[in-house]
Formats: structure tokens, sequence, C-alpha cells
């Protein structure tokens, strides 16, 4: 091992031991060891998976690097989305993967400090059917567009969206099979979520991004907003973002091919 070597080893170490800090539980609950936090949150590609029962993507790298290693137990366990953050809003799990900001949600959850993703809000729309959207809502109003239940569009598309003739649905799988069949005009969703879902139903070629961004979202860690959590979320921020300003989530951003802020 060089001395370079040797100095990198040492600063990780150095990284990793804020980290355990950022953890830490109250006084009254130290004295029976730490408590086990549980981590919720839906399917999002490459942040928050699970395939053969382990759990993988940026969210639980992250989350391992802070408490893993350093003897702060952690449990994840995948919901759907809806189910997730009302865990979470009423206190039932620790922390709640990826969210963006929206108005109910600042209502409900307390945010980390800084976001470790973003992603961009796009349409889909059927290629033998393609719309050159033009950025303006009035355009919309003749199309049938369907939407992920729970997720967050920004407030423009929230302010035109009762303009709008918006549908429902729980999974990206079936939005673009709405969308194939003809049954809405448009999809809207995130890039990162939906290209790995075209190749398996089959549509390559057959539904393909509308080009314009609907909204640039970031996606942070969130917490139960109790006056409970506030030392830990405290902690939990200042081990963060000495891992963010390490240049570890660009890395990390980087390798799993998630767009960092």
């Amino acid at each position: 091992m060089t001395r370079s070597d040797s100095s990198v080893d040492v600063a990780r170490r150095a990284l990793l031991l804020g980290a355990a800090a950022a953890l830490a539980i109250p006084a009254a609950t130290a004295r029976s060891g730490p408590r086990e936090l549980l981590v919720v949150g839906a399917h999002f590609a490459r942040v928050y998976e699970r395939a053969n029962g382990e759990f993988s993507g940026m969210a639980v790298e992250i989350i391992r690097a802070i408490a893993g290693e350093l003897g702060q137990p952690v449990h994840f366990e995948l919901y759907p989305w809806a189910r997730a953050q009302s865990m979470v809003a009423q206190g039932q799990a620790d922390i709640l993967v990826g969210p963006y900001k929206s108005p109910e949600r600042l209502a409900s959850f307390a945010f980390s400090e800084r976001p470790f993703y973003q992603d961009q809000m796009v349409f889909f729309s059927r290629s033998n059917a393609p719309f050159a959207w033009d950025g303006a809502y009035a355009s919309l109003r003749d199309k049938r567009i369907v939407i992920i239940n729970g997720w967050a569009y920004g407030d423009e598309f929230n302010a035109a969206r009762e303009h709008l003739t918006v549908s429902v649905t729980n999974s990206v799988e079936s939005a673009l099979t709405m969308l194939a069949h003809g049954r809405v005009d448009l999809f809207a969703s995130n890039v990162r979520n939906t290209e790995p879902v075209v190749p398996l139903l089959a549509l390559e070629g057959k539904v393909i991004p509308v080009g314009r961004t609907i909204s640039l979202q970031r996606g942070y860690f969130a917490f139960p907003k109790r006056p409970e959590y506030d030392v830990m979320r405290a902690r939990f921020d200042r081990a963060f973002n000495a891992w963010v300003d390490s240049g570890e989530l660009r890395k990390l951003g980087k390798r799993l091919n998630v767009q960092v802020p």
C-alpha cells in the first residue's frame, strides 16, 4: 500500500466515523443498544431496488455507508409508494427513500437538507402518434394523460391539472400499457424509471419521450415530522453533507447512471 492509499483509507474511516454519529440514537434508548432503523420506499430504478431478496441502488449504498459498518442496524423494506409514505408520516418507519418535495409532503415529512438524485419529468407518447409539446399546458387540453399515484410533477403541472384530462395508475408498467394500447395519449413520468421498463414490455420503438421537460425534480431522504426525530435527522444531515462534499455521491451517481444535483 502506498502512502497515498493509506491517506485515502484514513480519510474514508474518518468520514464513516462521522457518519456513525449521524445516526446516534437518543440517550434514553442507548442503554439497550442502537435501535434498528426501518427504511422504506417503492421500487425506483437504480435508486431503491430488490432482487432475489437483496436490496441495491443508490439510496441503499448511501445508507449502508453511513450506518452499516458502524453498528447502526438498518432494515430495508419495499412497499407500494402510497403506503411507504404513510408509514413514515405516521412514525411507523424511520426513513423514506427518494421523495420529491411538494407542498403536501412538506406538511407531512422532514426532508434531508440536500437531495441525493434528480430526475427529468417528461411526457411519453406513442411513436405512431408523436406529439411535439410546446411547453404550454393549454395545448394538452385535448389529450388524455396518465400519471402515477403519489408522484410529484411540479407546481406548474399541479396548477394546470384541473383543466386537463388526467387518470391515475399505480405503476409504470400499467401506464405504459395504457399508452401502448391507446387508452391514453400521453404518460407523464421520469426517464430513469421508465426506460428500463420499455424493453420488458417489448415496447422499444413504440413509445418515445416527447422531448420537452415537464420539470426537474430532486429526490431526498425524508423522516417523520416529529420532535423526537430532530436530533437524528440533524446528525444524518451533517454526515450526509460531508459524504457529498467528499465527492462520493458524484462517483456513486456516475457508477449507477443516476443524475445527481
